[in-house]
């Protein structure tokens, strides 16, 4: 659980005013699905109560199969014209009973010579949308916007990279269970999709393979000392579910590569929870050719040094790159 709280200043200016985190157990929230509700909410409280956050006013996001996203063509029509008509258009690219789905989308360019415009094609499940807004309800919170992982962590990448030129960039939010894959070239989204892989693969396989605990585990994979362990079977498995991530990465980019104009990859930003893990970032370089680095959430972004310490900021900045990109969106936004 991450809650971040910014302050628009002058000049698209942003100051962090507040940074909450909770570890929820394990089972509460599985392959980006709400399992238990009250916990949630607890949670959400005791971070706004530490806080002393006022505002109830709650972005949240929304990620895995439930979600579709897809670039399509559609006949040139005025914005009036596609409101009414989208529903319609969607149901050809979704692969869910329009009924059971809320449906947005954006006009992105008109395509010269073709008589079609680019329209970016949002379809949610209703059900997985409820159970974000039911859970920040139940925290006496008020739910005003429903975002997409990818589209937050494409947000918080612009405001702190501010990419441009053709730079491709793969923005990698390696989760809990799902990495939010999202590809940019400057600032243009050209790709997005989640897969359904994440740290707890790390944790598993070395839970199992070293017959030790969840909690030394995860520590075991945040590369900390842990009595009895060998580190040569830690590498090995280490290395073993890297490259299960790396493959999943590689189909991924197959994809991306044979179903647009882009053939190229020019580096890795990895953010999330997992991003860190050991030797990840030197596998992911090692596979790929390119340079990677660890995504920095308030590489633009002013805070009180005394109220927010350096080595912390530092230490969370990637685990918080969605949430920092929800928190810089206001209620008058399309997305």
């Amino acid at each position: 659980m991450k809650i971040v709280g910014l302050k628009p200043g002058k000049k698209n200016e942003f100051e962090l005013v507040h940074l909450g985190l909770e570890q929820l157990a394990p089972d509460t929230i599985v392959d980006g699905a709400i399992m238990a509700k009250l916990p949630v909410a607890e949670a959400i409280n005791r971070i706004y109560n530490l806080q002393g956050i006022k505002v109830n006013n709650v972005a949240t996001s929304i990620s895995g199969h439930s979600v579709i996203v897809k670039k399509v063509n559609l006949p040139a029509q005025s914005p009036e014209e596609l409101s009414e008509s989208i529903m319609w258009e969607a149901e050809q690219y979704i692969p869910f009973d329009i009924s059971d789905v809320n449906v947005d989308y954006e006009i992105l360019k008109s395509v010269p010579g073709t008589g079609t415009i680019e329209v970016l094609l949002v379809a949610v499940k209703k059900e997985k949308i409820s159970d974000h807004t039911s859970v920040i309800n139940l925290a006496g919170k008020v739910p005003s916007i429903v975002d997409i992982d990818a589209f937050a962590l494409l947000t918080s990448y612009v405001y702190n990279y501010q990419p441009t030129g053709q730079t491709v960039t793969a923005l990698l939010n390696i989760g809990a269970s799902i990495t939010n894959l999202c590809i940019a070239k400057g600032a243009e989204l050209l790709f997005t999709r989640d897969i359904s892989i994440g740290g707890n693969q790390y944790t598993d396989f070395l839970q199992k393979g070293l017959s030790i605990s969840f909690e030394e585990a995860e520590k075991v994979k945040r590369g900390a000392a842990v009595g009895g362990v060998n580190e040569a079977e830690v590498h090995r498995i280490m290395d073993s579910v890297s490259e299960i991530i790396e493959l999943e990465i590689q189909k991924t980019f197959d994809f991306f590569k044979a179903t647009t104009t882009t053939d190229r990859i020019d580096r890795m930003i990895l953010s999330g929870g997992a991003a860190r893990t050991r030797g990840l970032s030197e596998h992911l370089s090692q596979k790929f050719e390119v340079p990677v680095e660890i995504f920095n959430a308030f590489k633009r972004i002013t805070y009180n040094p005394q109220k927010f310490d350096s080595s912390f900021i530092n230490d969370i900045s990637p685990r918080v790159a969605i949430a920092v990109g929800l928190a810089m969106r206001n209620t008058e936004d399309k997305w």
